[in-house]
């Protein structure tokens, strides 16, 4: 039995590998009219990718982090991030024995890492993924698995169904008072599908997690940069020649996601007790 449970996570991350390079070139494709089809190839030299030259961290490694026919160097982002990706659906994979569940969450959290991949390149998060997690999440409030394994599909509860609302809303809150200024429309409707996603109480602690982390690095780096720049603004709010002040756009959905993953993989809820 443990020896199957070896192989079955073996296979979750090995899959979750695989998802991670689609992930990767989804998020340089996205939104450049490229599209998803044809062979891969360098963006470089355009020489097509051989199946050995694409295989998950392995190909980067034996390649020495250099493309084969014109020796640039490959963006660490690849075996980065097919390294998250596995670790991902490992760590779902040990949450949820069924394969329905399974699927359900994988696929939420690979949508999720696309999301943080693509907002820390472009400081904005695209309307379809957007849908997708909106999706999947009020997808997740409908599925239900017992300790057996065995799942179905019921009704949401009410509760269930406003989580996502009520766990956007100081977001969607903030964007409306400051019309986008300080925070981005799109932070509060992924807010929505992780609500439903991890629930009401788990998605405001997640918001809380996302929050301090996101002023714990926000300030940290506000501190490395006067000390590189041996010079600080003469208040905050004003802009340094260089580095980062607080006026600085810092993408948060990397924090919600950060959030989002303390809540769903260790159970941390600091609000459960409001419910009982």
């Amino acid at each position: 039995m443990e020896q199957f449970f070896f192989i079955e996570a073996a296979g979750a991350a090995l899959l979750g590998a695989i998802l991670g390079s689609f992930v990767n070139a989804l998020s340089f494709r996205f939104g450049t009219g490229l599209g998803m089809g044809g062979r891969s190839h360098c963006m470089r030299c355009a020489h097509t990718l051989r199946p050995l030259d694409l295989v998950p961290v392995l190909s980067f490694l034996c390649l020495r982090g250099a493309c084969r026919y014109c020796g640039t160097k490959i963006s660490l982002q690849y075996p980065l991030v097919e390294c998250a990706a596995a670790a991902l659906s490992l760590a779902v994979f040990a949450q949820n024995q069924a394969l329905p569940a399974y699927a359900l969450a994988l696929a939420m959290w690979m949508a999720l890492l696309f999301m943080v991949i693509y907002d820390l390149r472009h400081l904005s998060l695209p309307v379809p993924a957007l849908w997708t997690v909106g999706i999947l999440g009020l997808l997740s409030t409908a599925l239900s698995c017992g300790t057996a394994g065995f799942c179905h599909v019921a009704i949401p509860s009410s509760l269930s169904l406003w989580a996502g609302p009520a766990v956007a809303a100081p977001l969607l809150l903030f964007s409306a008072v400051s019309r986008g200024r300080w925070m981005g429309w799109g932070d509060g409707l992924l807010a929505i599908g992780l609500g439903w996603f991890v629930g009401l109480t788990p998605g405001i602690t997640a918001l809380c997690i996302a929050f301090w982390s996101g002023a714990i690095v926000g300030l940290s780096l506000i501190g490395i940069s006067r000390l590189k720049t041996g010079k600080g603004a003469s208040r905050f709010g004003t802009r340094s020649q260089t580095g980062f002040t607080m006026v600085s756009e810092i993408p948060f959905a990397p924090f919600l996601l950060f959030g989002t993953g303390i809540v769903y993989f260790f159970h941390v809820d600091l609000f459960s007790l409001l419910l009982t």
